[in-house]
């Protein structure tokens, strides 16, 4: 698999980060949606696509922050899996599918637990098929969490995973995407995030205090708020500091690999684990471009071909023979 450069037309890291959300996005493969019942009698959705080919290995995709199926990187890794006769599953996080949970927690950046009960039962459902794992931002992050803490179980679960463009150190991650440029993105982000948890006022009124929640203007403000006390910690340093997946990296027991870009304005590449801080089941790569998942190539106007293939040119180097 050829190493990721970036187009010389698309320089720097916010270019190469907004370029393919707005200008590269496909309208997604066909999907099949089913819901599931989670352990604390909540729900959520998953988007199955390329389902004919039962036998064939699975790959199934937790997204970023307030993404989904439709993601661009969700859309590009989904139809890679299709041209490869794989089937594949976008797994939404709770109140992400478009339609809100019925509790009053939704998702977090280290929500090992929710992984686990869900590649777990993927695992029930296919015994005899290659499972791989892919996380997206966030969901890399939480994959990562999971992979890190429950090394023996995972093992037994899936036969390999990926990260893409994880906030590993979300100390840092959060801290940058409340300053200079990058506000923007979480100004991005908090549109949706705002309007979830006041609409989730309705059904639980005093859960917060919604004037906090509407005067937020970063994503620190918000989940000192929102995300740290849903979620059972004490506050935003408490859960920046505790879901951080980078302390975790060195007991992963899965084949992993991390891609993540050197110039990703949520994490640049001095912040980023160095080979020592992870496990030998841990591949890294950390090419200098492709932005907070871009990654886009090719010539003028480029396409999203790059990290699929990347991930999935992985994952058949760990199918048991």
């Amino acid at each position: 698999m050829r190493p990721y450069r970036a187009p010389w037309w698309l320089p720097g890291g916010h270019l190469q980060t907004i370029y393919p959300y707005f200008l590269l996005k496909r309208r997604p493969p066909p999907y099949r949606r089913e819901r599931w019942a989670t352990p604390d009698d909540d729900f959520i959705d998953l988007d199955w696509t390329h389902e004919r080919e039962e036998h064939a290995p699975l790959v199934a995709l937790f997204h970023g922050l307030e993404g989904g199926s439709g993601s661009h990187y969700a859309s590009a890794l989904m139809r890679a899996t299709a041209r490869r006769r794989w089937r594949g599953v976008v797994i939404h996080f709770r109140g992400c599918s478009g339609e809100p949970n019925r509790l009053p927690r939704a998702y977090h950046s280290g929500d090992a637990a929710e992984i686990a009960w869900i590649l777990q039962r993927l695992r029930a459902l296919n015994p005899a098929i290659p499972i791989f794992a892919a996380g997206v931002s966030l969901g890399g992050n939480a994959l990562l969490k999971w992979l890190g803490r429950a090394p023996a179980s995972s093992r037994a679960t899936i036969d390999a995973a990926a990260a893409v463009s994880a906030p590993v150190d979300l100390m840092t991650a959060g801290d940058l995407l409340g300053a200079g440029v990058n506000r923007l993105y979480g100004h991005h982000f908090l549109k949706t995030l705002r309007a979830k948890s006041l609409a989730k006022l309705e059904r639980y009124p005093g859960l917060y205090d919604a004037d906090v929640v509407r005067k937020a203007r970063t994503l620190r403000e918000f989940d000192n708020v929102v995300t740290a006390p849903l979620h059972g910690f004490l506050d935003t340093d408490d859960y920046w500091t505790r879901a951080s997946s980078k302390p975790d990296l060195a007991g992963i027991a899965v084949p992993t690999l991390i891609v993540h870009a050197r110039n990703d304005p949520f994490l640049p590449g001095h912040f980023l684990p160095a080979a020592s801080e992870v496990s030998a089941s841990v591949t890294l790569d950390f090419p200098e471009g492709g932005g907070h998942t871009g990654f886009a190539s090719g010539p003028f106007p480029g396409n999203l071909d790059w990290l699929p293939e990347r991930l999935l040119a992985f994952f058949s180097g760990r199918i048991p023979a």
